[in-house]
């Protein structure tokens, strides 16, 4: 059984049977592949890619209830913004109340 290797190119899938890919190849773009992964961590440090997010989203994200959350509105522990009647949490704001309910003690 032959495999073929085919480029996309401006006319169109081009044959590319006379191009051998070789260790090397595979190894720089293992390399280049590992590079752009680690870039995309950095950029997002294991936060939500979303910046904005709806209720149902926070509550999922933090296991909280609807009335849990009504709570952490009114005793403004986390900032929201109110468009047309649809509520949104800067993913920021939920990284900050959660660093700031983190226990320090082990026995906590």
């Amino acid at each position: 059984m032959s495999s073929a290797i085919y480029h996309q190119g401006r006319e169109g899938n081009e044959l590319l049977s006379s191009r051998l890919i070789t260790l090397g190849d595979l190894y720089d773009f293992r390399q280049q592949l590992l590079s752009d992964i680690r870039l995309l961590l950095k950029e997002f440090h294991g936060q939500p890619v979303k910046r904005w997010l709806k209720s149902h989203e926070v509550k999922k994200l933090l296991n909280i209830s609807t009335s849990t959350l009504q709570i952490l509105r009114k005793k403004k522990e986390l900032p929201f913004t109110k468009i047309g009647g649809v509520l949104y949490y800067d993913s920021s704001e939920i990284t900050r109340l959660l660093a700031s309910q983190q226990h320090t003690s082990k026995n906590s």
